[in-house]
């Protein structure tokens, strides 16, 4: 068992439920809600839950690598590339929205990079 990846995988798929269950209320439902013409609105509903199956997706085969022998580390490596990937245009946006405390207005990058970070490990 690869504990680099089950926990990397575990974290992933609770950031999925997360994005379900609080990203609904807190993005989603506004969103549904605003003026925002019905083709972009429904657009950007839709890329919503590309995201959330996306991160789902990607927890459940770092789950299913790490029960194996050998982990297929391309995949691995994709994996974590595209989470800090996430995590880095979280923070890019962030920052350059000029708040203050900008790091915690939208701290998805605090559950990203972890998973990145944990996905490296379980392959180096």
């Amino acid at each position: 068992m690869n504990g680099w990846l089950l926990a990397g995988g575990s974290l992933a798929t609770v950031t999925a439920l997360i994005h379900l269950v609080v990203g609904e209320r807190d993005v989603v439902r506004p969103l549904l809600g605003s003026s925002l013409q019905a083709e972009p609105r429904r657009t950007l509903h839709g890329v919503w839950h590309f995201a959330t199956v996306d991160l789902l997706f990607s927890g459940l085969t770092l789950i299913a690598l790490a029960t194996r022998p050998t982990a297929n580390a391309p995949l691995v490596l994709f994996i974590a590339a595209h989470f800090l990937a996430y995590a880095a245009v979280f923070l890019v946006i962030t920052l350059r929205a000029g708040w203050s405390r900008p790091l915690l207005r939208l701290p998805q990058w605090m559950l990203l990079l972890p998973v990145a970070a944990l996905a490296g490990a379980g392959v180096l």
